[in-house]
């Protein structure tokens, strides 16, 4: 039986949003998207460009009037619009103060004067800093690094408060290292898979950080969908969850899988963890979701969709070096 709720997606067309929209248009549901598509792209809606169900509205978070048509008829939001990224966030701390705390107060204010039946917020792991134990809980300390995580936190801060204060039924998901086709492949050094597929392509070595042994817990992009897709399914409310992957692999496991046969070293960076590992516990005992992509599977996929990449940076140890400064600068101990 097919759903024809209006759903409302935030940042509709970045990397994980734009997969969002996909499974929701799937499940014979309606979706307006809201995006400025500064971080997202409408390349990543055009297999959808014929369908009605899909509207698209080219609208900013930080403007409440913009977006307030936005949340006409809504049933459900889901809010994934943010600025993400290390190095901007610590050159431009404003902007992310404003897109990811602002702009957060903002969706929220809206949905409440509209009565919606269910909010799903996208939170980050990053919020754990450098944690005390793997498996981390989501009880774990909370100490961000840089600007963009607390900016995150924030958000979510904001979120679990609005659920208590004024009984808005949110629930939050705490996401580790998404990985998936469409992951972004422009701006400021980052993101580990674009920049491998981008190598990869152009012949060029992979810059591996420090030894490579540090592990991560990386999350296929369907698999955090479908948690998306449950919590939203689901009853419950003011609920904070971790959704990864299972499993923490290394950047040389990653490298192997990768077939890469050239890799450079570039030094190892402040504020980052050796290992990020979701323990998944409470969302697996409360929802019964677990994840269901190995990562051998997912890096086919994306070997699969790696002409995706091919207009990507391609990098030299200098020219990270030179992108990577300011992040030395702020967070290193000198």
């Amino acid at each position: 039986m097919t759903d024809t709720g209006l759903d409302l997606v935030t940042g509709g067309g970045g990397f994980i949003g734009s997969h969002l929209v996909d499974r929701l248009l799937a499940d014979g549901r309606k979706v307006r998207v809201i995006d400025n598509f500064e971080v997202g792209s409408p390349r990543n809606l055009e297999q959808h460009k014929d369908n009605p169900a899909l509207e698209v509205m080219a609208a900013d978070i930080r403007d409440r009037d913009a977006i307030k048509k936005a949340f006409v008829g809504v049933d459900r939001v889901f809010h994934l619009a943010a600025r993400a990224d290390i190095v901007p966030s610590i050159v431009e701390p404003r902007e992310y103060f404003e897109s990811n705390v602002d702009g957060t107060f903002n969706v929220l204010e809206v949905a409440r004067d509209t009565g919606v039946s269910r909010m799903v917020y996208i939170a980050s792991s990053s919020c754990y800093g450098i944690p005390d134990s793997y498996p981390t809980r989501e009880d774990a300390d909370i100490r961000p690094q840089y600007p963009y995580a607390l900016t995150k936190y924030l958000g979510e801060q904001l979120a679990m408060h609005w659920a208590q204060t004024y009984d808005l039924p949110i629930v939050s998901l705490r996401f580790f290292n998404v990985y998936g086709p469409r992951a972004r492949t422009s701006g400021t050094y980052g993101a580990v898979f674009g920049v491998f597929l981008a190598q990869l392509l152009a012949g060029e070595p992979l810059p591996i950080v420090g030894d490579g042994e540090q592990t991560r817990d990386f999350t296929f992009v369907t698999d955090v969908v479908d948690a998306i897709v449950t919590t939203a399914n689901s009853e419950a409310k003011g609920e904070i969850f971790n959704v990864g992957s299972g499993a923490s692999v290394s950047v040389n496991r990653l490298v192997e899988l990768l077939g890469a046969e050239k890799t450079v070293k570039i030094p190892k960076r402040p504020g980052e963890p050796d290992c990020t590992l979701a323990d998944m516990t409470r969302i697996k005992e409360a929802l019964g979701w677990t994840p269901g992509v190995p990562i051998e599977d997912g890096v086919r996929v994306m070997l699969e969709n790696i002409d995706y990449w091919r207009d990507a940076p391609v990098w030299t140890p200098d020219q990270i070096d030179g992108a990577t400064a300011d992040w030395f600068k702020y967070l290193g101990d000198d």
